[in-house]
């Protein structure tokens, strides 16, 4: 992501969280106070996104899964069970101990 771009999206999640309204001028305003240069026509992409999409649940629910919702009917279906299963416990492997020799250290070329 550009700094630009990048610059536009922290402005438009912080508008919401100080009971802002998202609007262009506002993500203008934050960018330019951030002494950051931003091409005209971002500032305004983000407002209509925003307009778009309640930020604030897309921040609460980005790690919810939300893919499965806007896949095509059916998938999501297929796809329900499989993530409804817990992950199997991983098996940790116990570590020999390893053998001390009298040449560690030393260079052996005939290994």
């Amino acid at each position: 992501m550009y700094p630009e771009e990048l610059a536009c999206a922290y402005a438009t999640l912080i508008l919401p969280d100080e009971g802002i309204p998202v609007t262009a001028e506002k993500i203008a305003t934050l960018v330019k106070a951030a002494n950051v240069p931003v091409e005209s026509y971002w500032p305004g992409l983000f407002a209509k996104l925003s307009g778009k999409r309640n930020i604030e649940d897309l921040v609460l629910n980005a790690g919810s899964g939300g893919a499965v919702s806007i896949a095509a009917p059916g998938v999501a279906e297929a796809a329900a069970p499989a993530a409804a299963a817990p992950p199997p416990p991983e098996e940790k492997k116990k570590e020999e101990p390893k053998e001390e020799s009298d040449d560690e250290g030393l260079f052996n070329l005939f290994d």
